[in-house]
């Protein structure tokens, strides 16, 4: 019997990276020059269109439910990520084309209104608007509606930033508290009160340039599906390095801890939407948090380090001293959460 595609495929963890390998699997050209593309799997693609600089393309596609949240809707969400997708290589998002599917009998207001959203995001931004679909399926066939959008910035080889090029002795930053996007819509799924719970979803370029503006990173990421624990694997594993992050450092709302303590869910492993992964040089890592703070990111904080014990392992180094493996998630944590 054949198997089947289910939701766990898609929840960004340990599942999406097997079912991702076997789709690219038989495809020969895989990078454009000396740029990177399927093999690296990082936020953006890079294309080289000149010695000193390179094009940096990402595509995604957005499903969240429920479309409308407190603090963004889908319109938000689309723009806000892939706006990160292209900031977090170090780069200046410069374009955005967008493709919108919605349902037979999706109220012409609604759609008005989502797309208000997605504008304001690209207009803040500086962002233009260069082209895109709209298709309409019949009702019944798609639920409400789903928008694919392609980021398009440009990034100088000397400001580079990747997921692969974490080092021995760097500082892990994160640039705020983390699983609010995901706690907040697995919340709204299961009908539970939020309080004043928001999520995240914004974008992250003023804080990739301001930790630039101090110097010393040598990778970053936003960790949207599967979390911080995600984002932290996957350094560890494309940089063949160990990352020891301290549990008690980690910013954490307490309502975000409440609410996941009751549902039994790692909040580590839940969507963030509006932050930032920084590994970066020790002797800059303090400089970066003093200036992320003083310009209103006041949860920034130095969560851990990075050494080459156990290549390729994320360790969590307990309130007490003890150490245990923060694995990649695994199974389906909360549906169609972006």
């Amino acid at each position: 019997m054949s198997e089947i595609i289910k939701l766990v495929h898609g929840a960004g963890g340990v599942e999406t990276q097997k079912i991702i390998k076997e789709l690219i699997a038989n495809f020969t050209l895989r990078k454009v020059k000396n740029g990177t593309g399927i093999d690296e799997l990082d936020d953006s693609a890079l294309i080289p269109i000149s010695k000193d600089e390179y094009l940096a393309i990402t595509m995604d596609s957005y499903t969240v439910n429920p479309i409308f949240f407190p603090g963004g809707d889908i319109g938000k969400l689309a723009a806000c990520g892939t706006i990160n997708d292209v900031a977090v290589m170090g780069a200046k998002p410069i374009a955005i084309l967008d493709s919108i599917v919605v349902e037979e009998g999706f109220p012409k207001d609604t759609l008005l209104r989502i797309m208000s959203s997605f504008r304001r995001v690209i207009e803040k931004e500086k962002i233009a608007l260069i082209g895109g679909d709209f298709k309409v399926m019949p009702k019944g066939s798609l639920d409400k509606i789903i928008i694919s959008t392609v980021g398009v910035g440009i990034v100088k080889k000397k400001n580079l930033l990747t997921d692969f090029n974490v080092k021995p002795g760097d500082k892990i930053i994160v640039s705020g508290s983390v699983g609010e996007h995901g706690t907040v819509i697995l919340a709204l799924q299961l009908g539970l009160d939020l309080g004043n719970l928001k999520s995240d979803c914004d974008t992250v370029t003023r804080i990739i340039e301001v930790a630039q503006q101090i110097g010393g990173i040598h990778a970053a990421k936003d960790p949207t599906r599967g979390g911080l624990a995600m984002a932290l694997n996957e350094f560890a594993q494309k940089s063949k390095v160990t990352i020891v992050i301290d549990e008690e450092k980690i910013p954490i709302k307490e309502e975000v801890r409440s609410c996941t303590e009751m549902l039994g869910v790692d909040p580590l492993a839940l969507a963030c939407e509006g932050r930032v992964v920084l590994a970066v040089d020790k002797e800059k890592a303090e400089d970066i948090v003093k200036v992320l703070r003083k310009e209103g990111y006041t949860e920034a904080t130095i969560i851990g380090e990075v050494t080459n014990e156990e290549p390729g392992l994320v360790l969590l180094r307990s309130k007490v001293g003890g150490l245990r493996i923060l694995e990649p998630p695994l199974g389906e944590i909360v549906p169609r959460i972006c």
